[in-house]
């Protein structure tokens, strides 16, 4: 890593799915000499020690906003899976602080799955890091369109895939369906009579293949959080529904059940295309319709869709190649490495892509409707450091301090 000896990135995430997307990149950044920090935004439950455990991440620090702006001003990278809205706002306030002689740290960020939803909001939430991943084709074509129409420019943008997808999707495998798995969506369907429903279907499943083993996999467990709150949890909406033998509810991680897994069932989950490229069978269930409120429809393309009946029915779809295509595609190496790769690039070069999008009309606008830049001919607003020493409370800034000693001591 350039720069100085000792350069360090602060990984900001809140959720499990947000950490596991983080750490990853924090794993290359360790690999090449820099050390990480992992912190969380005050106002939102941590994940759980098991949680935290799976995604490889020792413990989590609990920063008050102002806090973790000025410690993000003051790192030589921030690597941030938020909500878009927390991204935005990340961004408007290292921009209102920022010295334009000073290129400041690099700002990476992405998304931690299939978009479904607010893909040009999120894309424009995203706008002002000077990293952005894109998981597909699809997506950066998308980007790079609504790049060029307000004038942001697309440098930022880096097709590296998702983390844990390959270049290419192995073949499904035709061997005997023995294991089933259904990965459950903490909202998806959200309605208890709808999760219900497809809980039941799953069931009668099992039922007509009492040779199969099948799994209900839910997104977590009882008491645990994640990025989308779960109201209905499949323990509680089926305790005392009659059940087969060869049925039950497991808690085993997707990536590792993954392998013995013949057949995945889902509605939208992401976990799908984990398990194409794994070769492994799947079906998206449309039992419900496909709708925008179910993420069903992003995957229309896909080749997958399926009713219950067709895959009692052993009515099973294979990925359609054109759409294999905007997720799998040649890349010079994984997810992290590639957004590594481009960080150290603008660590040397002390170029930073995110000016073009500070510098623009709409960002600039969009600032400072929320207050955080000033209103043309008044002065600017002082570095986000001093700011922030003004506006936080001694206590907090000394738990800032002891987070920065323990960096150097590492």
């Amino acid at each position: 890593m350039p720069r100085r000896a000792d350069p360090r990135a602060l990984l900001i995430a809140t959720f499990d799915s947000q950490l596991k997307w983080v750490a990853a990149v924090g794993d290359e950044l360790r690999r090449r000499g820099c050390e990480c920090a992992v912190v969380s935004p005050q106002g939102r439950s941590v994940p759980s020690a098991l949680q935290l455990a799976a995604v490889g991440v020792d413990g989590v620090d609990v920063l008050p906003w102002e806090v973790l702006v000025a410690e993000s001003a003051c790192s030589d990278v921030v690597v941030a899976a938020l909500a878009g809205s927390q991204l935005h706002r990340l961004s408007i306030d290292l921009a209102a602080g920022s010295d334009p002689g000073v290129p400041g740290p690099v700002l990476v960020t992405g998304w931690i799955g299939v978009i479904f939803e607010q893909i040009t909001t999120g894309y424009l939430a995203r706008s002002g890091f000077d990293v952005v991943a894109v998981n597909s084709v699809d997506d950066l074509t998308t980007f790079t369109s609504v790049a060029r129409q307000l004038d942001l420019g697309a440098d930022n943008l880096l097709l590296s895939g998702l983390p844990f997808l390959g270049s290419t999707a192995l073949p499904p495998r035709d061997e005997p369906i023995r294991r089933v798995l259904f990965a459950d969506q903490p909202t998806v369907p959200g309605p208890a009579q709808e999760r219900l429903h497809l809980y039941r279907r799953l069931i009668d499943y099992a039922y007509a293949h009492p040779e199969r083993e099948v799994l209900l996999k839910p997104r977590h467990r009882l008491g645990e959080d994640t990025f989308h709150a779960m109201k209905h949890h499949p323990e509680d909406l089926l305790a005392g529904v009659d059940r087969p033998s060869n049925f039950r509810i497991d808690h085993t991680p997707i990536s590792e059940i993954l392998p013995s897994v013949d057949l995945l069932l889902t509605v939208s989950s992401t976990a799908c295309l984990e398990a194409v490229g794994a070769g492994c069978r799947v079906g998206l269930v449309m039992d419900l319709g496909v709708q925008e409120r179910y993420g069903n429809h992003a995957f229309l393309a896909s080749g997958l869709l399926r009713t219950f009946e067709q895959l009692i029915d052993d009515d099973i779809g294979t990925p359609d190649p054109t759409w294999l295509r905007s997720y799998f595609f040649e890349r010079p190496g994984s997810s992290a490495a590639q957004i590594v790769d481009r960080v150290e690039k603008l660590l040397s070069s002390g170029e930073r892509p995110s000016r073009r999008t500070w510098e623009s009309a709409y960002f600039i606008s969009t600032a400072r409707y929320r207050g955080a830049l000033p209103a043309p001919g008044t002065p600017r607003r002082r570095r986000l450091g001093a700011l922030a020493r003004d506006l936080t409370p001694p206590v907090l800034m000394r738990r800032a301090r002891r987070l920065r000693r323990r960096l150097d001591r590492r």
